[in-house]
């Protein structure tokens, strides 16, 4: 059985919580898993500042992590109604909290291709699939939609040998990606099996969730002030 969270939405801090796997999104009202949260804090300046690892001292609160949902937690005044004291909200906290998911994604990757299990360019990607044990390909977001066209039907085409789907990530730009891999113009990439790409692949899929929504997202939310459910 899941551990649920106390009804308040203030959590205690890290080393209180235990084993609580489930939190209530200050926004919404509603228990959710804490993968599907962000955690934010008051740092010693005042200012609220998201902890993605979910350590950073003292108590804090948890919103769904999608930007949407932070964009109208900024606009409810959730935050300051949620610490109980006055909070500086960064009017850019949204974007800044969109880059510290990229980065942290983009730093798995570099640890998987520092272990050898990153296979860049078209060519070597294409040939890769099928061959080996690939746990996502990734595309740039500014690739061309040739070279996209052509991996998706090398893609295709062994989804239905293998009657199962690899992932595709397309969450970020060459530059990104170049960075990440010490490589020049990494616009098509296979990340292999192991332990570093699991890693990876969950939270990129974080990057992406947070910038499109969970398919819940449109749900009707609850009325400021209603009772909460733990539905």
């Amino acid at each position: 059985m899941l551990a649920g969270a106390q009804d308040n939405e203030l959590d205690h801090g890290p080393r209180n919580g235990g084993s609580v796997v489930e939190r209530f999104c200050a926004l919404t009202r509603t228990l959710k898993p804490v993968d599907e949260m962000i955690r934010f804090v008051v740092a010693p300046d005042g200012a609220a500042v998201p902890d993605l690892k979910r350590k950073l001292p003292g108590r804090g609160i948890w919103i769904t992590a999608t930007r949407a949902s932070l964009d109208e937690a900024i606009k409810r005044n959730v935050f300051t109604r949620g610490f109980k004291k006055d909070v500086r909200v960064a009017a850019d906290l949204a974007a800044v909290t969109e880059r510290l998911l990229e980065r942290s994604a983009l730093d798995a990757l570099a640890i998987a291709g520092k272990a050898g299990i990153v296979v860049c360019g078209f060519s070597k990607v294409a040939a890769t699939i099928g061959r080996e044990p690939v746990a996502c390909v990734l595309q740039a977001s500014d690739a061309a939609e040739d070279g996209k066209r052509k991996i998706s039907q090398v893609l295709r085409r062994q989804s239905e040998a293998e009657l199962s789907e690899i992932t595709v990530i397309g969450a970020f730009s060459t530059e990104q990606l170049d960075l990440a891999l010490g490589r020049l113009n990494v616009v098509h990439a296979a990340l292999l099996a192991g332990p570093a790409s699991g890693t990876f692949l969950a939270r990129a899929q974080r990057v992406e969730r947070y910038r499109s929504g969970f398919p819940d997202d449109a749900a009707p939310r609850t009325a400021p002030g209603a009772p909460r459910t733990n539905e």
